[in-house]
């Protein structure tokens, strides 16, 4: 029945082109022979098991029945009882036990006459006839049941290795290519007969998306589906930046450098804190590199979306100064309890501190998770005057303050011309 050679390079070519062990795929070919020999030789309940040999080319077939007792099964139906049309069976909702069936189960004390040992729930193993031996091949129908049944196995098997595959990713950056754009959904091949959906919900406004082009996505699941794994892609979760950033810069993802908050909306702009664990290192120019190299390659995969990196603080009124970054903050007060913190900025810097359509102030507040309120100095004339004070103080020397410079610049100059006499003469002499 078996040619073994053509057997052996089937199996090597479904290994390496499904990725499926070969013990996997042996199980499903014994699976299918079972299958097949209950088709045509097997009773109602039977449990059939082949062992198939790829290496000799032996079939073994088996009949497999289970140690019971009275506490696992109900007595088996009698023959009146089956042979009775008006025979109806009480179901007690209260009793989980299944019928006994001579074909399935084996009382205990029979079973112990075959293998003295045997205990409730062990198997008792018969061999039986091979048809082979007399039958050259299958019937028809027990070779189809072969065939699907092969073919089911291996879909399970391959599906079962990939799910295992992609559940230890959940939760990094993957790489794949456009395959199609349906209704709104992205589909992306993450790899061979490996196909993730990007939603609507998704993706960030504006992005278009082109078959064939090469894009990075966020796997947020993976489940079984009916028809394999169902992977759940995203260009808009804010993990994004982070996995991205890892795989930029060597301080980021050995853990010198730490990413501790995002925010993010999608394909417009990011805000991101970023702390050293290393004073030696430079957190910002980390993730910014030479030239700008590391943060261009994050954008350019984000299709030039905007990132501000600032430096996260232990002091929360400074972090939240830090967030409003690129505008410089005068003053800041805060109310440590409910998170609520006043800011005032230069009456030029105002537009730059909120943002446009309020952007840069939602994305500080949701990055610090403080309520912030911006105003402009115009609002608060007292901090400006304060201020122009300092500044003229600083600026400012009193002319009594000139007197006591210079008296006592003149009172260290008589004191080293005291300590080191020279009269005329000796400077004639020298």
């Amino acid at each position: 029945m078996f040619d073994l050679k053509v057997l052996q390079s089937t199996l090597d070519q479904i290994e390496q082109e499904k990725n499926i062990p070969r013990d996997k795929i042996l199980e499903a070919i014994e699976h299918s022979l079972a299958a097949a020999y209950k088709k045509d030789y097997g009773a109602k309940g039977q449990i059939i098991r082949a062992h198939f040999n790829p290496e000799t080319g032996d079939l073994e077939f088996f009949q497999v029945k289970t140690v019971v007792d009275d506490t696992l099964v109900k007595p088996a139906l009698t023959e009146e009882q089956l042979a009775d049309p008006n025979f109806e069976e009480e179901v007690d909702e209260d009793d989980e036990r299944v019928r006994f069936n001579v074909e399935h189960h084996m009382y205990l004390e029979d079973a112990r006459r075959i293998r003295g040992g045997a205990a409730l729930e062990d198997e008792i193993i018969f061999p039986l006839d091979n048809p082979l031996e007399d039958n050259e091949e299958f019937g028809r129908v027990a070779a189809m049941t072969a065939k699907q049944v092969i073919m089911q196995k291996l879909r399970e098997a391959e599906k079962d290795i990939k799910l295992a595959r992609y559940e230890k990713m959940v939760g990094t950056v993957l790489t794949g290519t456009i395959q199609k754009v349906v209704d709104g959904k992205v589909f992306v091949e993450l790899a061979p007969r490996t196909i993730g959906v990007v939603d609507r919900k998704d993706q960030p406004k504006g992005e278009w998306y082109k078959p064939g082009d090469r894009i990075k996505v966020f796997l947020e699941s993976v489940e079984p589906g009916t028809r394999g794994v169902r992977m759940t892609l995203s260009r808009t979760n804010p993990e994004i930046i982070r996995e991205l950033f890892k795989t930029e810069s060597p301080e980021v993802a050995t853990g010198i450098v730490e990413i501790k908050s995002i925010a993010r909306e999608a394909g417009a702009r990011t805000k991101m804190a970023v702390y050293s664990n290393d004073p030696d290192v430079d957190p910002i120019g980390a993730c910014v590199g030479q030239r700008g190299s590391r943060i261009n390659a994050v954008t350019s995969d984000l299709g030039n979306e905007k990132i501000d990196i600032i430096v996260w603080s232990e002091d929360e009124l400074l972090y939240v100064a830090n967030a409003l970054a690129p505008a410089q903050v005068l003053d800041i007060e805060g109310d440590l309890e409910d998170k609520k913190a006043k800011v005032i900025v230069a009456e030029d810097q105002l537009s730059l501190a909120i943002g446009k359509e309020g952007q840069n102030a939602r994305l500080a507040a949701r990055l610090t998770g403080w309520k912030i309120d911006i105003s402009g100095t115009d609002e608060n004339p007292d901090l400006v005057n304060e201020l122009e004070t300092e500044e003229t103080e600083d600026e400012f020397v009193s002319l009594d303050d000139l007197k006591s410079a210079i008296g006592k610049a003149t009172n260290e100059n008589s004191e080293i011309e005291e300590e080191n006499p020279e009269t005329e003469e000796d400077s004639k002499t020298e």
